[in-house]
């Protein structure tokens, strides 16, 4: 039989929303229990090849790329924000945050598969998804994102009620 190892590396994907605290929550629990790290994560969908040909009409590629970057930083000083606040609001909850979060992460894609495909590239052991990105009012158990990194993962998911 397979002794359960405890988790070193945990990968908290978040899309930023306003019900996202409870899973926060749980990763931090997850962490502190396991003695582990947590990588925060935001996938940013890509602006696809409409909205790629339409800015290269008025501006020149390297104008794009630097517009992208910029982009992607400004959304990591957010999650640094609400981080911050978070911690402030919370603050018994947060008094070890500094020696859990290992890093904050922001990656253009796909949310399922940037999520997968990090989780796997910096050996995470575990993820923590919400169960919804919006509010789920069609009563699905899931949204799309957290059944499709839970049928492709190849690490335990561990899915946090977040719908609402």
């Amino acid at each position: 039989m397979n002794e359960l190892k405890p988790f070193k590396t945990i990968l908290y994907a978040t899309n930023l929303g306003d019900r996202m605290r409870p899973v926060f929550r749980h990763a931090l629990n997850m962490a502190r229990v396991h003695h582990a790290k947590i990588i925060m994560l935001h996938a940013v969908a890509p602006i696809g090849s409409t909205g790629q040909a339409i800015l290269s009409m008025y501006l020149p590629d390297k104008q794009v790329h630097d517009i992208e970057q910029e982009s992607l930083n400004q959304l990591i000083d957010t999650m640094r924000e609400r981080l911050k606040n978070y911690c402030a609001e919370e603050d018994d909850f947060c008094k070890d945050k500094d020696s859990l979060i290992d890093k904050i992460v922001v990656s253009p894609g796909n949310p399922a598969h940037v999520i997968n495909h990090y989780a796997e590239a910096h050996a995470a052991d575990l993820i923590v998804i919400g169960s919804h990105t919006r509010h789920a009012n069609d009563h699905t158990m899931l949204g799309s994102t957290a059944r499709t990194v839970t049928q492709h993962s190849k690490v335990p998911v561990l899915i946090i009620p977040n719908g609402g």
